[in-house]
């Protein structure tokens, strides 16, 4: 069994990488799908204050959670106001050297409008430091440092010339939906048929009726049925 790990921004960013999360969980790996903050900026409930949007944006990621077989994750970050310090991926470190993963997937750099929000440029940046600083006993400690293989995959901008890492999830399209639905139904997001045409379209490329892609950025490149 594998621990995947997926550290991401806001809840909702993991519909990018929904069918490669449910494809472990359902080969019995351990998948944990961590936010570093709980969305409360969004607009989409009005004038409502930002403590009682984060609650309802917490209770979609931890049904979200439930939706892959992933365990969830918070944490407290400010949403719109993440930046990649020292602090930040110190704590960062500390939760990865707590869950021990084998892969960490999280946000890599963007240029196109939506994945290049700020906070999933700071989170990617973070997650990146952390990962070398989880080795480190004394800044982990009292925790165990963690100094497995745990190789990086982002979620891959179309203008990305890393090697690409594509997952074939085609056999879990009715997970992805259902956390599509999930999330259309809370924040209006994503349309049904921009989501199946995407898929659709990473799947010409490789092969495959529906695919995921990510940025391997320490691993062999290729097709698979998961990151590893």
């Amino acid at each position: 069994m594998k621990t995947i790990l997926a550290i991401l921004s806001h809840p909702d960013d993991e519909i990018g990488c929904a069918g490669t999360l449910a494809r472990h969980a359902e080969s019995g790996d351990q998948v944990v799908l961590a936010w570093l903050t709980r969305g409360g900026m969004t607009e989409v409930y009005g004038e409502l204050p930002v403590s009682e949007v984060e609650e309802k944006r917490t209770a979609q990621g931890i049904r979200a959670a439930e939706i892959l077989g992933a365990r969830p994750h918070f944490f407290d970050f400010p949403d719109t106001a993440v930046e990649p310090t020292r602090e930040a991926a110190v704590e960062v470190a500390r939760f990865i050297a707590e869950v021990e993963p084998d892969a960490v997937l999280t946000w890599g750099d963007a240029w196109v409008r939506g994945m290049r929000h700020p906070d999933h440029q700071a989170t990617g940046a973070i997650v990146r430091d952390a990962i070398t600083l989880a080795r480190l006993s004394r800044i982990v400690g009292p925790i165990a440092p963690h100094r497995g293989d745990a190789p990086l995959f982002s979620l891959r901008d179309r203008h990305s010339i890393l090697p690409a890492r594509a997952v074939d999830v085609t056999p879990v399209y009715d997970r992805i939906e259902e956390i599509a639905r999930h999330y259309r139904e809370a924040v209006g997001w994503p349309a049904e048929e921009w989501l199946r045409e995407l898929l659709e379209s990473n799947g010409r490329e490789w092969g495959v009726e529906l695919a995921e892609v990510f940025d391997a950025w320490e691993t062999p490149p290729g097709l698979g049925t998961g990151l590893l």
